[in-house]
Formats: structure tokens, sequence, C-alpha cells
């Protein structure tokens, strides 16, 4: 089993985690304190359902999922933000390209588990 902080899953969504901490302190309280605290929730969760795929066989599929759908749920996070214009387009297309990437990435861990 590869150490799950080797995973390039996980390394992808513990940077997006850092990258939201550093836009977070831009914004005005009234964000800070709502939707980016459940962004940054969403975020943990998913990092840890990586965490719990790779060091369980037995329900790894069910982990995987569960980040998938994470991230769905910071898809309209995002959206919302940009919608409201919390974020700029340029931040909001960077976030979106890294969670596109954690998406593909989730996608294809749970076509391999499904395979084998």
């Amino acid at each position: 089993m590869v150490l799950y902080d080797n995973l390039p899953v996980y390394k992808e969504s513990y940077d997006l985690l850092i990258q939201i901490f550093e836009v977070v302190k831009k914004f005005e309280k009234q964000y800070k304190y709502t939707i980016w605290d459940k962004i940054k929730n969403e975020i943990v969760d998913l990092i840890t359902n990586i965490y719990r795929a790779n060091s369980s066989f037995e329900t790894r599929i069910l982990n995987i999922k569960r980040a998938r759908e994470q991230i769905e749920i910071l898809k309209l996070y995002f959206r919302l933000s940009r919608d409201l214009k919390i974020l700029s387009i340029n931040k909001f297309a960077d976030l979106a390209l890294k969670i596109e990437n954690l998406s593909k990435q989730l996608y294809s861990w749970e076509k391999s588990c499904i395979k084998n």
C-alpha cells in the first residue's frame, strides 16, 4: 500500500486546501464564516476520505465515492462564490481546474478498483 501522503490525489487536494486558506484571508467576514467555512470543511473531509480509501481495502470504493460527492459539492460552492462575485474569474478558473483534476483522479482510482 502506498503511503497516503505520496498519492497524487492526496497531494493535489492538500494543495487545494492550502490555496483555499490563502484565498479566504482576503474576503469579508460575512463570507469567511459562512460559505468559506463550508468549503474548508468539505476539503478537509475530502482529504480524510482519500486517506480512508487508501488505508482500507474493504471500504475503498465507498470512500472514493464520498470523495467524489464532495468534489461536486465544492463545484457548487465555487460556482456560487463566483456568481456572488466573491471570487474573481481568474481565481475561479484556477480553482475549477484543480477541482476537475481531482475529480478525474478519483474517477480513475474508482475505475481501477472496480476492475480488480
